[in-house]
């Protein structure tokens, strides 16, 4: 499980712009802290100038977790995903975002703010912020995703 006192780090491109405002707001009123990397409107942007400075911040331990978003949630996952000890998880379901957590210890959150209604991707940020990583056998297999 989270811990509130950690901060968390949030970014998104011009596709994901209002949802990473409504999870914001929405977090930040259950007294979560956020830093917010950027966009800062609906403004057409590269999403790699976004996804890259939050996992580069992530895999230094400036932060334990992120959430990105984009139209897709494809390409920040990508991005992340290029930086060691970054395991950027692209959710859209329940089952597949507490799995997420649970066998992959995902560190990064990437939703398809195009294809998942606001209140749905609210829901899947609690389900990732509240579901610890099992470990056990699944603790080998996430160290091997940094040994190439």
């Amino acid at each position: 499980m989270f811990d509130k006192q950690s901060t968390i780090v949030i970014g998104s491109d011009h596709a994901g712009y209002k949802l990473k405002e409504y999870i914001k707001a929405n977090l930040e009123e259950e007294d979560y802290i956020l830093e917010d990397i950027g966009t800062f409107s609906e403004e057409s942007m590269d999403y790699p100038d976004v996804a890259h400075p939050l996992a580069e911040a992530l895999a230094k331990g400036q932060y334990k977790i992120g959430i990105l978003l984009c139209g897709s949630g494809n390409g920040m996952a990508i991005a992340a995903n290029r930086h060691k000890g970054v395991r950027a998880a692209l959710c859209w379901d329940n089952e597949i975002t507490r799995l997420a957590r649970v066998h992959n210890d995902a560190n990064i959150i990437a939703l398809p703010a195009r294809f998942i209604e606001f209140d749905h991707a609210f829901e899947l940020v609690h389900i990732f912020l509240n579901t610890d990583f099992e470990g056990g056998r699944h603790l080998k297999r996430v160290e091997k995703i940094d040994e190439c």
